[in-house]
């Protein structure tokens, strides 16, 4: 079964490189969208399927995790899975955001991190896969 994927980033280059290693990762990927906040990222939710949102938190106009919170206030979209791929380095915040089922992923990454981490949010395996 193919995801849907929103890649949310304000580096461009950060995008292309998650995308690049989604790509290479063995995961069946459908149709990947990117954003570049977390506005961006909440229109292209109400315009998509999306089965698995991959965000940074440090952005400007709106971050991550106000996107989250969105996401989760929003019967529409408080079921996708999210991975927060992200510098981050607060723990109580990188902590509440596990509570809450938010998968962590520190950057630098590589693709088998990326692939395993989504291979267990999305409950699947890489049996299932191929």
């Amino acid at each position: 079964m193919a995801f849907n994927v929103l890649v949310v980033d304000d580096s461009s280059v950060m995008r292309a490189m998650i995308i690049k290693t989604l790509r290479m990762c063995e995961v069946d990927i459908g149709e990947i969208h990117q954003a570049g906040n977390g506005k961006e990222g909440l229109g292209t939710l109400q315009e998509n399927w999306i089965d698995l949102v991959i965000v940074d938190i440090n952005m400007p106009i709106m971050s991550g995790l106000e996107m989250i919170g969105q996401m989760e206030a929003d019967p529409l979209t408080e079921k996708i899975k999210i991975i927060i791929i992200s510098t981050e380095g607060n723990n109580p915040r990188v902590e509440g955001l596990k509570e809450k089922g938010v998968r962590f992923i520190h950057k630098p990454f590589t693709p088998e991190t990326i692939r395993d981490v989504i291979f267990d949010v999305m409950e699947t395996s890489n049996e299932q896969q191929t």
